[in-house]
């Protein structure tokens, strides 16, 4: 009798957390690297902004205050802006070329305000009910986009109540400026995972088309030309 044919059994499929610690080869890093960096320095002008605001705040410099609340404000949309975008080059991308990455619906512990809560449980509840991974990942993308659009609306809202001090409870009012800024950056930690699930997913004869699909949406800062974080409120989605 002959030698037995050894039978190859199909590997499961990578979890989304395997995704976000796996290696990138070379030309996926730098996408993901530059993607990143250019998030966090967006995110890391906000908290800036904001924890001077807070302090002046504290140190009773009322005015001053309220005048760096315009600016936070500035720079709190700017990074919505910038995620909205993200998360619509991705959705748009997956849509023309069927690239669909791992997924896990958002988790309403994360956030801390009933706005975002309110969006993660939604994401959570259908995601038991959404059987196919394609009906996942879009509904989280769709639920994301629009966590972050309502919060960049209600920061706003809540600045301009403080600009002008027409808030009858002002200290509220502060401390909600810091649940929606702890919110964002959840928004933009989830955002993060999603573009790496995606670059784990994307075949690598995509990349640069990928690549020069986040330069035309302002999301990189194309190659030959100075890199600068400051960009457009709302950068033109595909």
């Amino acid at each position: 009798m002959g030698r037995p044919t050894a039978r190859i059994w199909p590997l499961p499929p990578r979890s989304v957390r395997e995704d976000w610690i796996a290696w990138l080869p070379a030309d996926k890093d730098e996408v993901f690297g530059r993607v990143v960096g250019e998030l966090e320095a967006l995110y890391s002008m906000l908290s800036i902004s904001l924890n001077e605001a807070l302090t002046l705040r504290r140190e009773s410099a009322l005015e001053h205050a309220c005048n760096q609340v315009g600016v936070t404000a500035e720079l709190y949309d700017r990074l919505s802006g910038s995620l909205v975008v993200m998360l619509g080059t991705l959705e748009n991308y997956s849509r023309h070329f069927g690239t669909l990455p791992n997924v896990v619906p958002l988790n309403y512990q994360f956030f801390r305000g009933e706005t975002a809560q309110r969006y993660a449980k939604r994401n959570a509840l259908l995601g038991r009910v959404l059987l196919s991974m394609r009906s996942r990942y879009f509904h989280k993308l769709r639920l994301l986009t629009q966590t972050v659009s309502s919060l960049q609306e209600e920061f706003l809202q809540v600045s301009m109540e403080i600009a002008e001090g027409s808030s009858d409870q002002p200290g509220s009012h502060w401390g909600e400026l810091d649940n929606l800024h702890y919110d964002m950056n959840t928004c933009l930690r989830e955002t993060m995972i999603l573009c790496k699930s995606f670059l784990c997913a994307l075949p690598n004869s995509e990349v640069k088309a990928f690549r020069r699909t986040l330069e035309a949406c302002n999301l990189l800062t194309a190659e030959g030309k100075t890199s600068s974080p400051l960009r457009p409120r709302r950068a033109a989605l595909l």
